[in-house]
């Protein structure tokens, strides 16, 4: 993902909640975007949680880690794939 997109979202998407009249509308985004960061900080934190508890369940299984080592394969064949036949 590139890094720009973030902020793109930031400008498309905040200011429709802040009234640009008030005197502190530039405050008012930023508090909204560390309220959206702070958010995303819990989401990440409890999926990295879930994975810690999740691993030593796949790990374990022999049949699982060769489907899931088939699986990355197979993405990373899509993703080399992709710009190979892409036209210019």
């Amino acid at each position: 993902m590139r890094p720009y997109r973030l902020t793109l979202f930031f400008f498309a998407f905040l200011p429709q909640f802040v009234n640009p009249h008030e005197p502190d509308a530039v405050a008012h985004m930023v508090l909204l975007s560390l309220v959206f960061m702070a958010e995303t900080f819990v989401v990440f934190v409890a999926y990295g949680l879930l994975a810690g508890q999740a691993r030593p369940q796949i790990v374990s299984r022999p049949r699982a880690m060769s489907w899931m080592r088939r699986v990355f394969a197979a993405s990373f064949v899509a993703l080399a794939a992709r710009p190979a036949l892409a036209e210019r």
